[in-house]
């Protein structure tokens, strides 16, 4: 269905894999995993046929169905349904059928004859793909993912990222698609939703490539893992499933580092004596024969994984700032006449710490752009009170500038700090050398939020809205995300289905979407935490 040989990737000038070969057949079901930055994104992208690699060839057979991190749509006019019918050719013909009934009631016989052949014709190519099983099908797959008839007869336009999102998947998902490459398909889903996509990979037949720090999923759905080893720019292919690869992945990198030890100790005797052996000019043959068996040696041997990096990320230090720097009074936000939420206040207190809850849908989002002034409310305002200095991170980073370069992107937001410091602080989120200099539109998902990340530290906020600032982070990077938040001084407005995430920012206070009912935290508000 895919198959790979001798793949080259590159990052700008940094080499991500190189003589990479493999095959996807149907009943594969491969994890993909390594740190962020080591290429899956990249790696899914040439896989999908929307970038190309620097050498090497892929080839493909049947439909492949692909879900970015950052999805984007061409058409933000189009309603929501037709966008996953799409994915069969049944939203045009839907269209047509609709306007061929209107004409069916025509008082003018010429036009109602017309459409009543019109009609038999467009129904036999509606029967075709999939008639109306499959627009019950596409219905089943919408509900499940949490997106009820009001949401899929909106435009595409009115939903918040996180709904886009879950309309690309369930697109894929009903597309039918031989082989799927999802990248982190389980952002944006609450706990039903995850529960049921796990079922339905698990029972996918065909080609499967998954890219996710959602571990349940992949020990319930994956039959083979590949790890992007960085540091050797290669994939280590295991045969598996998630937990006999985890077992494996470290018998092996044991095995490998007593044959390094032991292979060195030999090496560093046969060195030794060479090296004593050199001093007399009868034995220069044979010394110098010695090292290069000592050479030999360490030559065969596979390197010993090195630790991967982590990003060291710490909020910044809050500028000074009145006892209210934000408030938000009666905020209310229709799209049409679909009302979001209405009559929504809150007061965010110098150092406070707030978790916004409420279902997929109930305007999360949108409450979080008010208040960091990318939208504007129907009604009601926000007051900015002595000294506000706010940094959003925005769970689809449209606070970055695609277009600009991470440098770019980082200068914009660093105000008077000098070259010097702005690099310094990309270094500490693992952006150095070419890096910063590679457009934010290349980068995968994780990078593209430890950019953003860096941008709020370049800008000593002190209130922070972070939107999801958790998706797309590998394990280790979530868990330095968690402790910047446990030690942040400034105030948190915090959106989030991560409850490690709401646990490290230990909030004070909740409001609740969409009646903007506000609470003190306590823990049992964590169960909603994955349902919201």
């Amino acid at each position: 269905m895919i198959t790979v040989q001798d793949l080259e990737l590159r990052a700008g000038a940094r080499l991500l894999m190189d003589e990479v070969s493999f095959r996807i057949d149907k009943g594969d079901k491969i994890g993909l995993v390594g740190r962020n930055g080591a290429g899956k994104t990249t790696l899914t992208r040439v896989l999908a046929g929307e970038g190309l690699p620097a050498g090497g060839k892929v080839t493909s057979s049947g439909e492949i169905g692909y879900l970015p991190q950052d999805p984007r749509t061409p058409d933000m006019e189009q309603l929501a349904r037709d966008r996953i019918l799409a994915a069969r050719d049944l939203d045009k013909v839907i269209t047509k059928l609709r306007a061929a009934e209107e004409d069916m009631a025509s008082e003018d016989n010429a036009v109602r004859d017309k459409a009543m052949r019109r009609y038999d014709r467009l129904e036999n190519e509606f029967l075709a793909g999939g008639g109306y099983a499959a627009e019950a099908e596409a219905a089943a797959i919408s509900s499940n993912l949490a997106l009820p008839e009001r949401i899929l007869n909106q435009p595409l336009k009115t939903l918040s990222g996180g709904q886009r999102r879950r309309v690309e998947l369930a697109r894929i998902l009903f597309s039918g698609a031989q082989t799927m490459l999802l990248d982190e398909p389980t952002n944006h889903l609450d706990a039903d939703s995850i529960a049921w996509l796990r079922e339905f990979l698990k029972n996918h037949q065909g080609g499967l490539i998954v890219i996710s720090h959602d571990t349940e999923l992949l020990e319930a759905t994956v039959n083979k893992v590949f790890h992007l080893d960085a540091n050797r720019a290669t994939i280590d292919q295991y045969n598996l499933g998630w937990k006999k690869y985890l077992a494996q992945r470290e018998t092996d990198e044991r095995a490998r580092r007593r044959e390094r030890a032991n292979a060195e100790k030999k090496a560093g005797v046969l060195m030794d004596q060479a090296n004593k052996m050199r001093a007399k000019a009868t034995k220069a043959v044979a010394a110098q024969n010695m090292a290069k068996r000592a050479e030999r040696l360490l030559a065969g041997l596979e390197d010993v994984r090195a630790q991967d990096k982590v990003a060291a990320l710490r909020f910044p230090d809050p500028s000074p700032c009145g006892k209210t720097p934000l408030m938000a009074e009666g905020l209310s936000k229709s799209y049409g006449s679909l009302e979001i939420f209405t009559d929504v206040s809150l007061a965010i207190d110098r150092g406070s710490k707030v978790v916004i809850l409420g279902l997929n849908g109930a305007g999360k989002t949108t409450l979080l752009r008010m208040l960091a002034g990318v939208a504007k409310p129907d009604t009601g305002e926000i007051i900015h009170g002595h000294g506000l200095k706010v940094g959003y991170y925005a769970q689809e980073h449209d606070t970055l500038d695609v277009t600009r370069t991470v440098l770019e992107n980082m200068r914009a937001s660093a105000g008077n700090m000098n070259d010097a410091e702005v690099r310094g602080i990309l270094g500490s989120f693992l952006f150095s050398g070419d890096d910063v200099n590679k457009p934010a539109g290349v980068l995968s998902g994780g990078e593209k939020t430890r950019l953003a990340l860096a941008t709020i530290v370049a800008s000593s906020a002190n209130v922070l809205l972070l939107d999801e600032p958790t998706n797309n982070l590998d394990p280790a990077s979530r868990a330095e995300i968690l402790g910047a938040l446990k030690n942040y001084s400034g105030a948190v407005v915090l959106v989030s289905h991560d409850e490690g995430a709401v646990e490290a920012l230990d909030p004070e206070r909740v409001v609740l979407l969409p009646d903007g009912d506000e609470d003190l935290w306590n823990p049992d508000y964590l169960d909603l935490i994955t349902l919201a």
